[in-house]
């Protein structure tokens, strides 16, 4: 690396984005962590399904049943508060860390980019020292008092944010995205009884300023956040844009997650002042004495810093090394920024034949799926393969070994007709998931137009 980004990177500044940062992000993670236990989602997601699908490469992360689901949600709740705090940081962040991960690796069903967000977030806190200013950490221990911070331990969530923005906003420079306003022009509609803005909604013209304004929005944020003089406006839109959004589509906390955590592009003296607040509010004095944290091992770990940010750049595009188109194949989707690009819709139709006699039966879906996992299963060709390991390894137990599946599934494409994802007659269950082309998914042959949306105009 060189000396002079070595410096850069390594000088000391204020210490307040830091710790406002990890104030904001352990309350909303708590606030979100007891909101999923009140409405009953451990129970439902993680307790009640018969099977679930893990990970390629972490089948081996299984569900602790109801009291040790519950145990994991209540310690990640902990685990959210002492961030907040400040307090037992290094411990807090390391388990909130582990205990996330560790939920949203048990069942890719419920995949979705702001958890993946939090997980990446909660591994870059467990590396900076952002328990060395306004912490209770401090109050129990006043040594580790620290005014300023080495440079990088700010950028990083800055950069980490940028690029969820960016690659957003490049996930949208697709033809169904720009030139068809799929899938807005089918969303829209639904909101039409929304007061001032609802009779809009389903006119055509306004999913297309919708989808162009979202596309240049992601694309440009990070930059306009990053200049002084545009930030504040530019803040203005971050809340606008994310409001919107909370109103309109279901995804839950993440919107608010946006709106907080781009914060931490502001400049110091905004920090402190918010600091100060909170100091009167909880009549905690400030210490007067400027230090600058120290990081163990902070040359190793800016270069470890580098090679993630590399990964980061690297792993959206990664769906260029699988032929066909993308959202239909889904090879490379997940983990790249992809924020609601696509209304797809599916029907999977299993079949199980006994190699021995012939003899084949229609599988309901419904014995072994929860209604969500059916249909997130039924669209996406890695869940489809898994659940036919799923059937056969079921029939396996009824006595009926080297059960071959097969499966018809028809999918609907932002507003296009029904048609085959797979080759029906592929015996799924001896393909095997790696990180190779599937050659038993279909090609999208799109020789219809997505449908024009009745009474729009």
């Amino acid at each position: 690396m060189p000396s002079k980004l070595k410096s850069y990177l390594s000088a000391p500044v204020s210490a307040a984005p830091l710790a406002v940062f990890r104030v904001i992000f352990g309350g909303m993670m708590l606030a979100s962590v007891l909101r999923f236990m009140a409405k009953g989602w451990v129970t439902e997601l993680y307790v009640l399904p018969k099977v679930y699908f893990p990970y390629y490469g972490f089948e081996w992360v299984k569900p602790l049943g109801e009291a040790g689901m519950y145990a994991v949600f209540s310690l990640m709740a902990l685990a959210a508060l002492g961030l907040m705090l400040g307090l037992f940081y290094r411990l807090s962040a390391l388990l909130f860390f582990l205990s996330f991960t560790y939920v949203e690796l048990l069942d890719k069903t419920n995949y979705l980019n702001h958890y993946y967000f939090v997980s990446v977030v909660a591994f870059l806190l467990m590396l900076v020292p952002a328990n060395r200013h306004f912490s209770v950490d401090v109050l129990r221990k006043p040594h580790l008092w620290a005014s300023q911070v080495p440079r990088w331990t700010v950028l990083i969530f800055q950069g980490q944010l940028g690029l969820v923005y960016f690659y957003a906003g490049v996930a949208k420079l697709n033809p169904d995205w720009l030139l068809e306003a799929m899938p807005l022009r089918y969303w829209l509609p639904a909101h039409t009884h929304l007061p001032l803005i609802g009779p809009l909604l389903d006119k055509v013209w306004v999913a297309y300023l919708f989808s162009w304004f979202g596309a240049l929005y992601d694309l440009t944020i990070p930059f306009f956040l990053s200049w002084r003089r545009s930030r504040w406006l530019a803040y203005l839109t971050v809340i606008v844009f994310h409001v919107l959004t909370a109103v309109l589509f279901p995804i839950g906390m993440f919107p608010y997650i946006m709106i907080v955590s781009t914060l931490v592009f502001f400049s110091p003296q905004f920090h402190e002042t918010l600091l100060r607040w909170g100091r009167a509010i909880a009549q905690v004095p400030q210490p007067v004495l400027q230090r600058t944290a120290a990081v163990a091992g902070q040359p190793v770990l800016l270069y470890l810093l580098a090679l993630y940010l590399v990964v980061q750049v690297l792993v959206p595009w990664r769906f260029l090394l699988y032929p066909g188109k993308l959202f239909w194949t889904e090879q490379g989707y997940r983990f790249s920024w992809r924020v609601m690009l696509m209304e797809k819709t599916g029907t999977a139709f299993f079949y199980v034949r006994d190699p021995r006699t012939g003899y084949e039966i229609e599988i309901n879906n419904k014995e072994y799926l929860t209604l969500n996992q059916e249909k997130q299963m039924a669209t996406q060709p890695d869940m489809l393969l898994q659940f036919a390991h799923l059937l056969q390894e079921e029939f396996a137990r009824r006595g009926m070994p080297g059960a071959q599946v097969r499966a018809e599934v028809y999918v609907s494409m932002n507003g296009r007709g029904s048609r085959l994802l797979l080759d029906p007659t592929v015996n799924l269950a001896a393909e095997h998931e790696s990180f190779l082309p599937k050659t038993w998914i279909l090609p999208f042959d799109d020789v219809t137009p997505p449908q024009q949306m009745a009474g729009s105009n």
